[in-house]
C-alpha cells in the first residue's frame, strides 16, 4: 500500500501535515475527510526518504538519552509535540533528530505516539512501543517514559559492564593465541633447521615440539575450513527454533553462565512487569509483554505458561513457582507484593537484587577467569621456550 504525504486544515483552521498509507490518492482525501480535516494537498511520498529514516537505528545508549530527555520534558507539562520538537532541536546524533522529526510530524498529523514509533521497528523495540500504548491510554506517559528512561539506562550500564568482564581474558586469548601460531609456523621451523645441522639427539620436548609445529603446518588449513564450516552450521542452526532452545538449554545448565543468564532475564522480566503494572496495565498483558523480553526460550516459555495460569485465577507468585524457571527470591517479592498490594514495587525491588546478584558474579567471575587465563597461557609459552632452550643447553653441555 502506497504512502501519501498531506497537508490539510482542520475544524479550526491550523494546518496539519503528515504522512498516511492508502490505496489510492483519492482513498486518502476520503480518510483525511473522515477524520475532520480538510485536505489541501495530498502527494505519493518519497519512498527513498522513508526507507532511509525508517532504517535508522539508533543506539542503546542514545535512545536511553533521548527518552530521558523527553520523559523530563512530558512529566514538566510540556505538550508532546514541543516536547519531541525540542528533544529533536537538541539532539547531537543526526539519525536521532530525523527520527524525532518524523514522530513529530507523525503525531502532528493525528497518530497516537505508538504509532508514530511503529514505523521505525529497528529503533523502538515492541517493549517500547507497547509501554508508551500503555502510558498514553492511562495517561502516565510522563511516568511511563521515565521508567522507561531507567530501564533503558540500568540495560546500557549492565552490558557495558558484562562487555568490560570479558573484554579483557577475550583480549588475553586472543593475543597469545597469536603469539602460540606465530612460534609454531614461523620461528621453530627456523630454530628446527639448525638443530637438523647438528645432528644430535633432540629432548623429547622439542621432538613433540617440533611434530607439532609440523602437523599444524600441514593441516592448518583444514582446521581453518572445519572451523568455517562449524560456524555455517551453527548460525543455520541457530535459526531453527527446536535447536536454538536446546543450546539455550545447555547454556542454562551450566553452572556459572547459566545463573548469569538467568539473572539477567529475570531482572529483566521483573522490571518490565514493574513498569507495566505500575503504569496501569492489566495483569495478564503485563505478563505477555514482558515474556516477549526474556532472551532464553526456556524462561520465555515458562513466562507463558504462568501467564495461562494466572489467566485461570492462580496468584501471580503461585503461578511463577509453579514452573520452577525463576530465583526463590523474586517469588517470595512477588508474593509479598499481592498480599500488601505494592506489586510494582515489589517487582522493581526483585529487577534491582537480581541485578545486583548479576554484577556480583560477573565480578567474581572475571577476577576469578583473568588470573586463571594469564597462568594458563604463561604456562604454554614456558613450555615453548623450554623446547627450544633445552637443545642449546645440552650443546653447551656437550662442548663443555
Amino acid at each position: 500500500m502506497p504512502a501519501f504525504r498531506y497537508e490539510a486544515v482542520d475544524a479550526a483552521g491550523r494546518p496539519r501535515r503528515g504522512f498516511l498509507d492508502a490505496v489510492s490518492a483519492r482513498a486518502a482525501r476520503d480518510a483525511l475527510r473522515g477524520d475532520g480535516l480538510f485536505p489541501t494537498a495530498v502527494e505519493v511520498a518519497s519512498r527513498s526518504a522513508g526507507a532511509r529514516t525508517d532504517a535508522t537505528h539508533l543506539a542503546a545508549g542514545i535512545l536511553a538519552l533521548t527518552t530521558r530527555q523527553l520523559a523530563t520534558l512530558v512529566v514538566s507539562g510540556m505538550p508532546l509535540d514541543q516536547a519531541l520538537a525540542a528533544v529533536a532541536e537538541q539532539a547531537d546524533h543526526p539519525g536521532a533528530a530525523r527520527v524525532l522529526v518524523a514522530i513529530r510530524e507523525q503525531v502532528g498529523a493525528g497518530e497516537s505516539l505508538a504509532d508514530a514509533l511503529s514505523r521505525f521497528p529497528r529503533t523502538f523495540s515492541d517493549l517500547y512501543r507497547g509501554l508508551v500504548a500503555v502510558g498514553a491510554e492511562s495517561g502516565q506517559l510522563g511516568g511511563v517514559l521515565s521508567r522507561l528512561a531507567d530501564y533503558l539506562e540500568a540495560r546500557q550500564a549492565l552490558r557495558q559492564k558484562f562487555t568490560a568482564a570479558l573484554i579483557y581474558p577475550a583480549l588475553v586469548t586472543v593475543i597469545a593465541l597469536a603469539v602460540i601460531a606465530t612460534l609454531l609456523l614461523y620461528v621453530v621451523p627456523q630454530i628446527v633447521a639448525v638443530y637438523q645441522q647438528s645432528r644430535q639427539t633432540l629432548p623429547w620436548l622439542t621432538r613433540a615440539l617440533i611434530a607439532s609445529s609440523d602437523f599444524l603446518r600441514a593441516t592448518g588449513g583444514y582446521w581453518l575450513g572445519l572451523v568455517a564450516l562449524l560456524a555455517v552450521v551453527a548460525a543455520l542452526l541457530s535459526r531453527q527454533e527446536r535447536w536454538r532452545e536446546r543450546w539455550q538449554g545447555f547454556l542454562l545448565a551450566t553452572p556459572v553462565v547459566g545463573t548469569v543468564l538467568r539473572g539477567l532475564d529475570t531482572a529483566r522480566f521483573a522490571s518490565t512487569l514493574a513498569i507495566l503494572t505500575g503504569s496501569g496495565a492489566p495483569l495478564l498483558r503485563a505478563l505477555e509483554t514482558a515474556a516477549g523480553v526474556i532472551w532464553a526460550r526456556p524462561i520465555r516459555r515458562a513466562a507463558h505458561a504462568a501467564a495461562a495460569h494466572v489467566r485461570e485465577g492462580v496468584s501471580l507468585a503461585r503461578a511463577l513457582a509453579s514452573q520452577r524457571a525463576f530465583p526463590a527470591l523474586l517469588v517470595h517479592l512477588v508474593a509479598n507484593g499481592e498480599q500488601s498490594g505494592r506489586l510494582p514495587e515489589m517487582l522493581d525491588r526483585a529487577a534491582r537484587e537480581q541485578d545486583a546478584d548479576v554484577e556480583r558474579r560477573l565480578t567474581w567471575l572475571a577476577a576469578l577467569v583473568q588470573p586463571a587465563l594469564i597462568v594458563f597461557m604463561g604456562a604454554i609459552v614456558l613450555v615453548l621456550v623450554l623446547a627450544v632452550m633445552l637443545p642449546i643447553v645440552s650443546m653447551n653441555q656437550l662442548i663443555r
